[in-house]
């Protein structure tokens, strides 16, 4: 963790100036330069008084979670092949499985399916992006073709398959996260 881009961050947050924040800590305008460019570390008296200038405390300085990641890249993404079943998963949000909802793209070979997964609770959702499917639901099939979508609460048996002589690609998001 860089002490000094997050009490920069927060210090902007709070619509602060470097010399507003001095003043109130009874610093020097260039050592609060200094702290931001992590320079210079604060000894814990320092840091306490500022942190409390920006209207928070040690424990919550150190306990927040990381910044939230908003943009993935194709160097993100985790691939994993299944040549049994003939397809390729992309998770497309590392770690996903942390979160409320876990987006993956399935690449479904011709004659490929995805593995089947239990009843739970949550909900699932996907997009074809190419190709054509069939969402098992049970002892139900529906079929869905590029540009169409599938939505359902998982309450039975459920996989993808594909459906067409071509491949079948769909983006499919689940909750809680299972894939």
């Amino acid at each position: 963790m860089k002490i000094g881009e997050k009490i920069k961050r927060l210090r902007i947050k709070r619509a602060l100036t470097q010399e507003e924040l001095a003043n109130r800590c009874e610093l020097s305008k260039g050592f609060i330069s200094q702290i931001e460019r992590d320079l210079t570390s604060p000894s814990i008296a320092t840091l306490v008084d500022i942190l409390e200038s920006l209207g928070t405390n040690l424990k919550d300085f150190f306990n927040e979670t990381m910044d939230e990641k908003i943009v993935f890249r194709k160097e993100d993404v985790f691939e994993k092949e299944s040549e049994y079943l003939h397809h390729v998963i992309r998770w497309i949000v590392p770690n996903s499985q942390k979160n409320l909802m876990e987006p993956i793209v399935i690449n479904l070979e011709v004659g490929g399916r995805s593995e089947e997964d239990n009843p739970h609770d949550g909900e699932e959702f996907g997009y074809i992006l190419s190709g054509s499917v069939y969402i098992h639901l049970g002892n139900e099939k529906y079929k869905a073709k590029k540009d169409e979508s599938f939505y359902f609460k998982p309450t039975v048996t459920h996989s993808i398959s594909n459906a067409g002589k071509t491949r079948a690609s769909v983006l499919w998001v689940s909750t809680p996260p299972s894939f």
